[in-house]
């Protein structure tokens, strides 16, 4: 079983763990350290029992928001693959018919007639205007 230095609040401590387990433990004092780090900073004469217990407690209570947070997060993921299953399960909807109006011929090649008649008197208005 290796021993492993931590530092906490400034403070070194010799911890045992499972072997390979080391990094986790380093990882999990270090997140200690940060948190203990702040309460030092903030009160000077703080004994290595009061500073240990209050960093954990502000942990935990960061742990304990992370944790509802999660359980609000697998609730609405429980919600919308419940909605995801009941919509695969539903039956397909009916397929809309959608009508697109048509303009018929004899509209277009009036338009088409007006617009060249414009432009007849506009070249006709050209032609006075420069002369």
């Amino acid at each position: 079983m290796p021993d492993v230095k931590i530092t906490i609040g400034g403070r070194d401590f010799e911890v045992a763990c499972q072997e390979g387990e080391e990094h986790f433990l380093k990882s999990a004092a270090a997140m200690l350290d940060t948190e203990a780090s702040v309460l030092t900073a903030q009160i000077k004469h703080l004994t290595e029992g009061r500073m240990l217990l209050m960093a954990g407690l502000m942990l935990a209570d960061k742990t304990a928001a992370m944790d509802d947070k999660a359980k609000a997060a697998e609730a609405k993921l429980a919600e919308v693959q419940a909605e995801l299953d009941a919509l695969k399960d539903a039956p397909a909807p009916e397929p809309e018919k959608v009508e697109v109006p048509v303009i018929p011929d004899v509209v277009t090649d009036t338009l088409a007639e007006l617009a060249a008649r414009a432009e007849a008197v506009a070249a006709s208005v050209e032609e006075k205007v420069a002369g």
